[in-house]
């Protein structure tokens, strides 16, 4: 075995109670994107998906020692693009382990949390050997081209951070796939190298809310990407450090912001596969789906023309500002797109302004979603607490805001300075307190802890957060559309949800 790919997993210790039953489990898109890319060039690989299969230390440790690989990389990012950071904390618990065991196989990293802060991660973390700085393909395809995996041999490869003596070293950046190549140098998903019980994909789940509140409909999941990239800035994201060009060791995105894209004919094929192995809930991760045209409206016709879309059910990310014309979203229903997730952030048009650098064009946010629930399409409604210049009054403005809309999906954050955004290299420039550990980072864990604003403390506003998560799902006029929609089922299971309660620690402390 040339390569084996790592997902780790700690969704205990990320989600708390709610990994029993309730967090969504996403197959590795970008394992299987690298999967497919290195077997299509000869290499022999294997994806070993820890958080899917709940493989326990020692079960990770006999797959590793049966599989025999020359190279173990960690590919770490999680189930959006700011989420790489939380799952460091299975991968490194891992690779320690795998270090302690005298394993004499190289260990990398891949993913968001290593490009953000490539020195900072090796200096930390000595169960790792080297990490990828940028998206890795090309790095990667270069690593397992050596006849022999080691520090001499590293050297010379583009796009990695290193170890040299008791230096970290960090390579000349690797170029990432050009729009051109994108069908060629990521040829798809190796689909058929995921773990699975009875059928393909079925230990994956999909969100609750994707699957309409009902626990039949989350499994089997896919997701599926047909571009990469952001074209935006917004200070809380950090999406554009997987196309990182330079080494700032302060951990922010670069300024590269084009995106790349599959072609539709090439996209519409990955389709045709999940559907031929029975898979008809599946989530498009780009970031910005509905926003360039010449590749989604080809793509949704022949997803329509060829019947796909009284099959499928599937979500799609978008912006508020780039969802105007009613015509595209009867297009985008045909195609079997029946959820948009729409980043609303705020309440408050100078706070969404303020964080989105004036690139959020400005619209009536109420009749935006009404032409998306007139069009057929359900809403999962993403909002921000404890953004840049938020207070109490402002929070309560998008709340507020929330409660009118009534979309069906319902989301919100307290804001956190994730490694490679902008809220983080003004954290660090301020002497902003930031969490210590990796959990620490994460939304739903023990351990989180947001930022601060100038009027609110971090425990204000995560209290705000779990009290409006409960406030809005527990709404009569939010439960009666639910019901009206769904049916009773669907009440019964939020209401569910909603016993499993989340600890806090800055909240003990209250």
């Amino acid at each position: 075995m040339d390569l084996l790919l790592i997902a780790p997993g700690n969704a205990n210790g990320i989600y708390q109670d709610l990994s029993n039953s309730y967090a969504a489990i996403e197959p590795p898109t970008w394992a299987l994107l690298l999967a497919q890319s290195v077997r299509s060039i000869g290499f022999k690989v294997a994806i070993m998906d820890v958080n899917a299969e709940r493989l326990t230390d020692e079960q990770a440790l006999e797959r590793i020692i049966d599989l025999k690989p020359r190279l173990i990389c960690f590919v770490v990012y999680g189930q959006n693009v700011n989420a790489g950071t939380v799952n460091m904390s299975g991968a490194t618990h891992l690779s320690k382990i795998i270090k302690e065991n005298n394993i004499k196989v190289p260990v990398a990293y891949l993913g968001s949390y290593v490009q953000a802060l490539p020195i900072k991660a090796l200096k930390d973390e000595s169960s790792i050997d080297f990490a990828f700085t940028n998206e890795g393909v090309y790095a990667l395809q270069n690593v397992l081209r050596l006849s022999q995996i080691d520090d001499t041999a590293l050297v010379n490869i583009k796009g990695i951070v290193r170890r040299e003596n008791d230096k970290v070293i960090v390579n000349d950046a690797e170029k990432i796939v050009p729009n051109d190549r994108m069908d060629i140098d990521l040829p798809g998903y190796a689909w058929d190298l995921l773990p699975f019980n009875k059928t393909p994909l079925d230990l994956y789940r999909a969100p609750m809310w994707h699957a309409e509140y009902k626990e039949e409909n989350r499994t089997p999941y896919a997701a599926i990407q047909t571009s990469l990239g952001c074209q935006f800035g917004c200070d809380f994201c950090m999406i554009n450090i997987l196309n990182r060009n330079d080494n700032d060791e302060i951990g922010v995105a670069g300024n590269y912001s084009a995106m790349r894209y599959w072609s539709p004919e090439f996209i519409i094929g990955e389709f045709e596969k999940l559907i031929a192995l029975g898979v008809y809930t599946i989530k498009i991760t780009d970031e910005l789906f509905l926003l360039n045209r010449k590749y989604y409206v080809p793509l949704c016709e022949m997803l329509r023309d060829r019947g796909y879309g009284e099959k499928l059910r599937m979500w799609a990310y978008s912006r508020v500002d780039t969802v105007k014309r009613p015509e595209l979203l009867k297009l985008v229903r045909s195609a079997g797109i029946k959820w948009l997730a729409l980043g609303i952030e705020s309440g408050d048009k100078e706070v969404r302004l303020e964080v989105s650098k004036g690139k959020f064009e400005d619209v009536d946010i109420n009749h935006v979603i009404k032409q998306v629930h007139e069009a057929d399409i359900e809403v999962m409604a993403n909002y921000i607490f404890g953004l840049t210049g938020d207070s109490k009054e402002s929070m309560q403005k998008t709340l507020d805001l929330s409660l009118e809309l009534c979309t069906l999906g319902w989301n919100a954050y307290a804001a956190m300075a994730l490694p490679g955004s902008k809220l983080y290299k003004d954290a660090i420039m301020n002497g902003t307190r930031l969490p210590s550990s990796y959990e620490g980072f994460s939304f739903h864990s023990y351990d989180t802890e947001p930022l601060p604003t100038e009027h609110l403390t971090p425990a204000e506003i995560l209290k705000f957060r779990d009290n409006a998560f409960n406030l809005y799902h527990s709404n009569s006029k939010f439960l009666n559309r639910v019901k009206s929609k769904f049916g009773q089922i669907a009440v019964d299971n939020i209401n569910e949800m909603l016993k499993v309660k989340l600890k806090r620690k800055i909240l003990e402390k209250q």
